[in-house]
């Protein structure tokens, strides 16, 4: 029954490779399940509340997304939503973090009505085929350099922007030490390489003393002092238009992006389109919706997805495994609190580096796909931003189009987004 509902002979894997999968994406994404309630907490919002919306919320839309859409992709609170939800809505503008919730519910709504018409589907179908590889490689550089970034490989420098780390450091030494394990374990095709990094170099921080055994093994979660504490009634003002609306722009565009990037590296995609691209969508829309009632910000989908896909994961039973293992973090939050984040690196910059591979599929020779797949490669890691490297591709696309006389290769859709994305843009060097 298993393996009809979820094609697992049909996409060539099994049981054990999709749980080994869905392993190693949770383990490489678990730090959200600290970081999101640190940052939450800063607005006022008890901290114990936000850790079991964190948890609950990923574990309900990673659900959505395996049983519906049967894709290997987790989904949680974004990283980049709940930094613009804590500093710019509630510090910057003194929005209440209740009202916030309350924007963040109806966006999740806007976005399922967008789901149910198919206009997100239309979008993602109606990308370029180089902007869809090219974003792929972005976002394989873009978590190449947060890996790079957590092992302190790469640092701020005042006279070149990022510089070289100091080896001098026990967690540089103890992440190089995790990059050249999993690199050994890949380059020799062992299943679970990634994993077995990961919990390796943990067990090494630990006896270098840099990191520590769990301090418990369970700990009751506390979900009444965020849930459904959120102030429709506040939300509901013109005045937070704006809130909603960047709530909807970087959301969207960071989930195609991922989505987009996981499937091109699990080859999901087919003929240059994402199979039940609708399905997959209505994932993050549910997972929003329902992080908004128990107290989180906007849920999105994974990049660190990729890296169960590359452990063997290629349907959505791998979520299962991932919905699972949020579900036990509720309880057991200090055993996934005990990973620290250069563990988790050397997974990252291997995984980045597969991801790069799309960057084959692309015409270098024809300058007017080149160029387009080009500024998205590269601004999307250096503006550290999805979103940012996909805009800035699609405006130069339509640009050297236009350019190159080649007008009737721009769609409706890449037209419309052009100047939305244009206004943007203009919007924010006027604010």
């Amino acid at each position: 029954m298993i393996d009809r509902y979820f094609r697992l002979t049909e996409n060539h894997t099994t049981v054990r490779q999709e749980m080994l999968g869905g392993l190693t994406t949770f383990v490489t994404m678990a730090y959200i399940i600290v970081v999101n309630p640190q940052i939450l907490s800063q607005t006022g919002m008890p901290a114990d509340g936000a850790l079991f919306a964190t948890c609950i919320s990923a574990a309900a839309a990673t659900l959505v997304m395996g049983l519906y859409a049967n894709y290997p992709i987790a989904l949680a609170p974004g990283m980049s939503l709940n930094a613009y939800f804590t500093y710019s809505v509630c510090f910057n503008m003194h929005v209440p973090w209740r009202t916030a919730l309350g924007v963040v519910f109806l966006s999740g709504v806007v976005f399922l009505l967008l789901t149910v018409t198919r206009v997100r589907e239309q979008i993602v179908n109606g990308m370029p085929d180089c902007l869809k590889h090219s974003t792929a490689t972005g976002i394989g550089m873009f978590i190449a350099f947060v890996g790079l970034r957590n092992a302190k490989l790469v640092v701020a420098s005042p006279a070149t922007f990022v510089g070289l780390g100091s080896f001098a450091d026990k967690e540089v030494q103890t992440a190089c030490f995790g990059l050249v394990l999993t690199l050994v374990l890949m380059a020799r095709n062992i299943k679970g390489g990634i994993l077995i990094g990961i919990l390796g170099t943990t067990v090494v921080g630990i006896l270098r003393g840099i990191a520590s055994w769990p301090s418990a093994l369970v700990a009751m979660p506390h979900p009444s002092s965020t849930f459904l504490q959120l102030d429709l009634r506040g939300a509901v003002h013109l005045g937070f238009l704006e809130i909603l609306f960047a709530f909807l722009f970087v959301d969207l565009f960071d989930n195609v992006g991922t989505l987009v990037g996981v499937c091109e590296q699990g080859g999901f995609m087919r003929n240059g389109k994402i199979p039940r691209v609708g399905r997959a969508l209505v994932a993050d829309a549910v997972g929003t919706i329902f992080g908004s009632l128990t107290g989180t910000s906007t849920v999105t989908s994974y990049i660190e997805s990729a890296a169960g896909v590359a452990a063997g994961a290629r349907t959505g039973f791998s979520n299962l495994t991932v919905a699972g293992l949020f579900f036990l973090a509720t309880f057991c939050s200090p055993l996934a609190a005990a990973i620290p984040g250069y563990a988790t690196a050397p997974a990252l910059i291997l995984v980045g580096a597969l991801m790069t591979q799309s960057i084959a599929h692309i015409d270098w020779k024809e300058f007017s796909e080149a160029v387009p797949a080009f500024i998205t490669t590269l601004a999307t890691p250096l503006t550290f931003s999805i979103a940012t490297g996909l805009s800035l591709g699609l405006i130069s696309y339509t640009v050297v189009k236009i350019a190159a006389g080649k007008i009737r290769e721009i769609n409706v859709l890449v037209w419309i987004l052009t100047a939305l994305f244009i206004l943007r843009y203009v919007y924010l060097a006027a604010s």
